[in-house]
């Protein structure tokens, strides 16, 4: 019997609070994969890291989509990983305890292994 492959989806984010639009489909994006049983992480780098503050999310509405905050909620819920660039957060001195529970704070290299091991990736 052949063995079966996870399918796996590395998805960058880039764009915050500042494009509602644009911050909202990598999680638009990550809960429809993970519907079809991808295994998905967000990665959160520059200004997008500021979605993982608490309470950032909750004010983020992009037209026509759902609320972010209701996104990412359900993107935890269907087990999705959230990355955030440790240096991306010092640049804006925002430390662990502002973040949401979920999110884990990395660095490079855990983007670049999470990338080759993906067998797709998408960068917003």
């Amino acid at each position: 019997m052949a063995e079966e492959t996870t399918e796996k989806m590395l998805i960058i984010a880039t764009f915050g609070p500042e494009d509602p639009e644009r911050a909202s489909f990598p999680f638009v994006m990550a809960n429809a994969a993970l519907v079809m049983d991808v295994e998905v992480s967000v990665a959160l780098q520059g200004v997008a890291v500021l979605v993982a503050q608490k309470g950032i999310a909750d004010h983020i509405f992009a037209a026509n989509l759902p609320p972010l905050k209701e996104l990412v909620a359900n993107f935890f819920e269907l087990g999705g990983k959230m990355l955030v660039c440790t240096p991306c957060l010092k640049e804006r001195e925002i430390g662990p305890e502002l973040l949401i529970e979920e999110a884990e704070m990395v660095a490079a290299a855990r983007v670049v292994t999470d990338s080759l091991e993906a067998t797709s990736t998408l960068s917003y």
